[in-house]
């Protein structure tokens, strides 16, 4: 019990009450007085002093980390809905953000002729609608380089055209007012063109359709025209009035208007458009006509349909058109050899062309080719039916060279031969697909084996 009295009694340490303000923080600190700084040798008042410090800097803590997590999901769903709205207009916006003139990009800002590259990649519609929306767009749209094809071949505003159709005569005019219309579009605009297509009989009396291209091409310019495809032999659209002639008198006598008015529309282009570089056509191939042609000196690509079956085209008229165009890279014949003319055989002479296809000929036989930059050739045999006795058979096709000899000496940078990719050693051997594709394109006697020509 004694040495219980003698021990030393423990004083504790008081803990602050929780009263100082009316949400249950601590009173702020005292400030230390001099009264107080006299006692400082207490070790009660040097740790009243630090727990007091201690709670209040983890009431503050704990307070801002509450604040904070009520704030951060009000925050990340603010940046959420603004990245939103960046990514969709109009998306959760404010009413005033809505309000704000959105940036718009300076059109008229940028010279005029990046304005006419980017209007040029628009259609003929688009056009039209773009020369609404102001008075400047009105005013570049009206640019001759905008208003560079001419297409006569749809049958309406955006109908691609086809083979001749009989319509109505309602349907016929409504046509044929849509084709006055747009010409009229295109002189209005002074037109520029690259690119012609028209598909008009120009035999035809009635609606004078070689007149009307006549003052058509008078009436634009054509000194840049590049491209022309002309079917001077067909319109697509007739009423049902027309009545196709029956007699071979009357027959003949359409054909005549179409060579006489096809023959004076040549002769216009060959003076307004001396670049054209392609051309697609019915050729009559008349010596006035293959002399019109060879002024053409630009052209690379041409292609001459037949004009008319009981048409025969001399071997000295071919030969000397392919050999007066120095600039011609692709050719593609469609002639139609009589039955008269079996037996007469073409030559070929060409400095540049590399590619000739005649694949929808029938009765064409060479009998000659110096074609040394020639790299595919399409050609293809076409039996008639024509019954032959054996000694005929042997004399006409005794006057024909076999198709492999003529390419061997004739052809050394051939690379294509009916679609088929030709092997290198083709010159010194021949192989069996290449036999093949002879069989089914010579004349010869060693490639042709039948009574029918």
């Amino acid at each position: 019990m004694g040495r219980r009295q003698g021990r030393k009694q423990e004083v504790p340490v008081p803990v602050p009450c929780r009263g100082g303000g009316g949400d249950g923080s601590l009173p702020p600190p005292e400030p230390f007085s001099s009264s107080r700084r006299s006692r400082s040798d207490s070790s009660f008042g040097n740790e009243w002093k630090k727990i007091r410090v201690l709670e209040v800097t983890v009431c503050r803590m704990s307070r801002e980390k509450k604040l904070a997590r009520k704030e951060a999901p009000a925050e990340a769903c603010y940046g959420r809905a603004s990245r939103l709205a960046e990514l969709r207009p109009g998306w959760r916006r404010s009413p005033s953000e809505q309000c704000q003139p959105k940036p718009s990009f300076p059109f008229s800002l940028l010279p005029v002729d990046c304005q006419l590259h980017i209007f040029s990649f628009l259609s003929e519609v688009e056009k039209c609608t773009a020369a609404l929306v102001c008075a400047d767009w009105s005013k570049l749209i009206r640019t001759p380089r905008l208003w560079r094809v001419a297409d006569f071949m749809r049958l309406g505003p955006a109908q691609p055209g086809t083979e001749e159709v009989l319509v109505s005569i309602r349907e016929f005019e409504r046509w044929k007012e849509w084709v006055h219309q747009y010409a009229y579009h295109l002189t209005s605009r002074g037109a520029s063109l690259l690119v012609l297509r028209a598909s008009f009989d120009l035999g035809d009396q009635k609606t004078k359709w070689a007149n009307f291209l006549l003052q058509f091409l008078g009436s634009i310019y054509c000194g840049e025209l590049k491209e022309l495809e002309l079917k001077w032999t067909l319109t697509h659209l007739k009423p049902h009035t027309f009545h196709p002639s029956d007699s071979m008198a009357q027959i003949c006598l359409a054909r005549n208007d179409q060579f006489t008015g096809f023959q004076t529309l040549f002769e216009k282009l060959a003076c307004s458009s001396p670049k054209l570089s392609k051309m697609k056509l019915p050729f009559d191939w008349s010596e006035h006509s293959v002399a019109v042609l060879t002024q053409f000196q630009q052209l690379r690509v041409l292609e001459l349909n037949y004009f008319w079956v009981f048409k025969a085209v001399p071997p000295e008229t071919m030969q000397r058109l392919v050999k007066a165009l120095p600039n011609l890279q692709n050719l593609i014949l469609q002639v139609l050899v009589p039955v008269k003319d079996l037996g007469v055989s073409y030559l070929l002479e060409s400095k540049s062309l590399e590619l000739l296809d005649v694949s929808q000929s029938r009765g064409l036989v060479f009998s000659c080719l110096n074609l040394p930059a020639l790299k595919e050739l399409r050609i293809k045999k076409t039996i008639r039916g024509i019954i032959l006795n054996h000694r005929t058979r042997l004399a006409l096709q005794s006057r024909w060279s076999c198709l492999y000899d003529l390419l061997k000496r004739g052809t050394p940078s051939l690379q294509t031969f009916n679609s088929h990719q030709v092997l290198p050693p083709w010159r010194e051997k021949n192989y069996p697909e290449l036999e093949e594709m002879l069989v089914q394109s010579c004349y010869c006697i060693k490639h042709t084996d039948t009574w029918l020509l």
